[in-house]
């Protein structure tokens, strides 16, 4: 295959990249369904094509930039407000119709409290949102939530389910997700500028990108789906709940951008940053959980089925819902 067939393949895949998303989904949908025994497989898959993907996305984001982007006080006091104060609101009001069942209720608060600080970045820089601020606000949103979430469980529910909270596996995913990628990627940009095989491993992972997302994707739903099939009746009240959170938050997010006065890049960026949540990485949270509150679990995985398909729709929705020419 020549250089010029090559490029062609992933400009394709770059311009279907929303149907192979849907694809993947679907496909690993249909493995996990009609060949269960391989979940397990699949499970031990999700971090490292979760890891592969994120330093993808970090090598597409210049430090200067995230150096930059940490120095914007207006952006950084408009997503900490969105995500710590708005959305705890948001969450206490729609977690009120699922408080029949504590362990659900526990799933349902552990991940909608919990502000995503990885596929956001590839997501909102899909839809053409300043996903380098999202980059550099990432440790800010994780310190902040492994303080504040064990908060939010004792206001919601009482001291006796936040104490079932251990951190440590909390710790762990945010070394193994966010900073072992990050740190290969700086190591790679810095090799970039001065060897020649720094530069192609650039341009081989940014031609990755899409292949990349499809694995995650599919990995994901492939490794889970069989959890959620088998606990449906329980969860049918919560994903109304996880749809409707979406919704909400594209319209929560625009005014905190409308009223912050962002650019449209950085408006966007909240929206997405107020709507996903870090799904991936709490479910070794509710794993960790005792067996008493074992459904939480399958909740978070819920949550992510759902948050994909609307993160799909988000690409194409947020773009006109913050168009260009309405802050011109």
């Amino acid at each position: 295959m020549t250089a010029s067939s090559i490029a062609r393949l992933f400009g394709a895949l770059e311009r279907h990249q929303i149907v192979l998303y849907l694809l993947a989904l679907l496909v690993g949908g249909l493995v996990g369904i009609l060949a269960p025994a391989t979940a397990p497989g699949f499970e031990h898959a999700v971090n490292p094509v979760l890891i592969a993907l994120l330093y993808a996305t970090f090598l597409a984001v210049p430090f200067s930039s995230m150096r930059q982007s940490a120095k914007d006080g207006r952006f950084l006091v408009a997503l900490l407000g969105l995500n710590f104060v708005l959305v705890p609101i948001v969450v206490f009001a729609l977690s009120r119709f699922v408080t029949e069942d504590r362990a659900v209720l526990l799933g349902v608060l552990l991940v909608l409290l919990a502000p995503c600080i990885d596929y956001v970045i590839v997501f909102s820089g899909l839809a053409g949102a300043a996903s380098e601020r999202l980059l550099a606000a990432a440790p800010v949103l994780m310190l902040l939530q492994m303080v504040l979430l064990p908060v939010y469980l004792w206001l919601f529910v009482g001291s006796d389910l936040a104490d079932v909270i251990d951190i440590a596996p909390f710790v762990e995913a945010f070394l193994l997700l966010i900073v072992v990628p990050l740190v290969l990627a700086a190591v790679t940009q810095a090799a970039s500028r001065r060897y020649a095989v720094g530069r192609i491993v650039l341009d081989v992972m940014a031609s990755a990108m899409v292949p990349l997302m499809m694995a995650t994707l599919a990995v994901v739903v492939a490794s889970q789906i069989e959890s959620v099939r088998t606990q449906l009746h329980s969860l049918v009240g919560v994903i109304p709940v996880f749809a409707g959170f979406l919704a909400i938050m594209a319209f929560v997010g625009l005014g905190v951008g409308r009223v912050a006065q962002l650019e449209v890049p950085a408006t966007r960026a909240l929206i997405f940053s107020g709507a996903t949540r870090n799904s991936l990485v709490v479910l070794p949270l509710a794993l960790a959980l005792p067996p008493a509150y074992a459904l939480a679990a399958v909740v978070v995985v819920t949550q992510t089925l759902v948050e994909l398909v609307g993160m799909v729709i988000y690409v194409r929705l947020v773009p006109r819902l913050a168009p260009m020419r309405s802050f011109a």
